[in-house]
């Protein structure tokens, strides 16, 4: 019997089943074609690809700061150095927070941590039930899976529909806020363009990385991850699919116009909606474990929207099991 079944292979999911595995048996399981959750790596050939997602790190408590400094040692990280340009004037860049990225992706960290882990890609969880003091998980592939503890890692609403009956407490009456994001990868004929990336005033077009600039990879082209604004993601992110070759061309026009850099030619698109890309309001707990009934939830939106946080939610629930 499998004594821990871990849905999601995002920072927290990754995180948790790293501690678990140590002293019992763990699966993590992920609807998604790769690991990382909001650190997806999409990959165009080979080692070519673009951060799907998430497009850097900067540490900011004493103890995520030594978990990347681990890391970096072991190259799994790396400093993103150079230039990164303010369009919008109201935002200044802080010269004190380094910004790390992943040696092949910024889904280094999941895989990383999840080596020697059996985990499982295009296992969507559908339902729960519990029977017998053991989990049933079933999954979109006609699969059932058996477990004596369940961990979950998924955003606030895909949890809520999921546990919302075997959750006592009013975690799920909590006023989380979702943001959502349209996130457009483009591949460009080669620029002169020296900058890391934009940040911008605009109501639409809100962040542009130039991932040439990561120094994984040499390519005779420029690839850019083009990513809306939270406000525009909100009003658009149940639409955009409708009408692909719109969003597409409103956010390369936002690109060319906000940037100057200069198009000539684009060879590939993909655009992709991030329905619940983060939580920016923190909650009052890190985590939820229920002992009784072996539930552990983690994950970022508990402490906010950063990837930080959901390294310290799984920490949290780590220590919670860890008592018992």
């Amino acid at each position: 019997m499998l004594d821990y079944c871990v849905i999601g292979s995002g920072i927290s999911g990754s995180t948790i089943a790293s501690y678990l595995v140590k002293k019992k048996s763990v699966k993590v399981f992920d609807k998604a074609n790769g690991l990382g959750g909001r650190s997806s790596y999409k990959r165009f050939k080979e080692k070519i690809g673009f951060d799907h997602g998430l497009q850097y790190i900067s540490p900011k408590t004493r103890e995520f700061k030594n978990f990347t400094k681990l890391l970096i040692k072991k190259r799994i990280l790396k400093q993103w150095k150079g230039k990164h340009s303010f369009i919008n004037k109201k935002v200044k860049e802080n010269k004190k927070h380094i910004k790390l990225i992943g040696y092949e992706g910024n889904n280094s960290i999941s895989k990383y941590l999840l080596k020697g882990i059996r985990y499982y890609l295009k296992h969507e969880l559908l339902n729960v039930k519990r029977e017998n003091n053991i989990w049933k998980l079933y999954f979109s592939n006609n699969q059932m899976i058996s477990a004596k503890n369940l961990i979950v890692t998924v955003p606030f609403p895909q949890s809520k529909k999921l546990l919302s009956k075997f959750v006592k407490n009013k975690l799920f009456l909590s006023k989380v806020k979702i943001n959502s994001a349209i996130t457009l990868l483009i591949i460009t004929n080669k620029t002169n363009n020296k900058l890391n990336s934009f940040f911008t005033n605009d109501s639409v077009l809100g962040w542009v990385s130039h991932e040439n600039s990561k120094k994984r990879f040499k390519f005779n082209k420029d690839l850019w991850v083009l990513q809306s604004t939270f406000n525009y993601g909100k009003l658009h992110i149940n639409k955009y699919k409708k009408n692909k070759k719109y969003y597409i061309q409103l956010l390369i026009n936002k690109f060319k116009n906000l940037t100057k850099v200069q198009i000539k030619k684009i060879y590939f698109t993909h655009i992709h909606g991030w329905k619940y890309s983060s939580n920016s309001i923190p909650l009052k707990n890190y985590s939820y474990w229920d002992k009784k009934i072996g539930l552990g939830i983690c994950a970022d939106w508990f402490g906010g929207p950063r990837l930080e946080n959901g390294w310290l939610s799984a920490r949290d629930l780590y220590k919670q099991i860890s008592k018992n």
